[in-house]
């Protein structure tokens, strides 16, 4: 693809994120981030058919490593905000 294409898609999603974030109120942002780091899982698929992919090279497999492995930093600590999140909501005491 070409690169000029591929900027222009990275510029727009980021101009999409931060009016998405700047129109939601702040209640709904961990909801919200729960619901985002589940489609990292998307990334995770994608990174792996990457690594796995031998005619994109060496710049191909580091990329694909390090999409994999921010795509799961992002993962699981969606996962713990979701559960500290919950925990929050559960009755204490008994």
């Amino acid at each position: 693809m070409d690169l000029v294409l591929l900027f222009f898609i990275f510029v727009l999603a980021a101009f999409l994120g931060l009016e998405l974030i700047s129109k939601v109120p702040s209640q709904l942002h961990t909801p919200l981030m729960s619901g985002s780091n589940a489609i990292s899982g998307i990334t995770v698929v994608g990174a792996l058919l990457a690594i796995r992919s031998e005619a994109e090279g060496t710049i191909g497999m580091i990329l694909g490593v390090a999409a994999l492995v921010f795509a799961t930093v992002n993962v699981v600590g969606g996962y713990a905000v979701t559960d500290r999140m919950l925990q929050m909501f559960k009755k204490k005491g008994k």
